[in-house]
């Protein structure tokens, strides 16, 4: 899969996810362009070891790439791909990584991880 819109880097996608979430698209595409919008249904949650990623690009209402969250592997991309599905949305995320690879458990938690926020947290503010 590629990152889309000409972004050049040559990345290897390592994880992925897809499911259905509530709210319609132009929502879903405005909590992941600006996370921290409503601070009284915050759901970007970081660890200590996290920062706050920043918006590689963005195709409304269709398409959000962020940066790396975690400092450790700043080579890290989240691609999510949003898809209007009658009055909901169905998101995909999609975790970019660069050479070296990282470890089958730094997989698992990178993931974990992700799923906890997007299916989870994200998930939980749209009831």
């Amino acid at each position: 899969m590629s990152l889309g819109g000409g972004y050049a880097r040559a990345m290897q996608q390592v994880a992925t996810r897809r499911r259905s979430q509530p709210p319609p698209a132009r929502f879903m595409f405005e909590e992941l362009i600006d996370p921290h919008r409503q601070l009284a249904r915050h759901w970007l949650e970081l660890l200590e070891s996290e920062i706050a990623p920043e918006i590689v690009r963005a195709v409304e209402p269709e398409l959000v790439i962020w940066s790396s969250i975690w400092p450790d592997r700043p080579d890290a991309v989240i691609r999510f791909d949003i898809e209007a599905v009658g009055n909901s949305t169905m998101l995909r995320w999609t975790l970019f990584l660069d050479n070296p690879m990282p470890s089958e458990s730094d997989v698992v938690r990178m993931r974990r991880r992700l799923n906890t926020l997007i299916n989870a947290n994200l998930r939980s503010i749209f009831g």
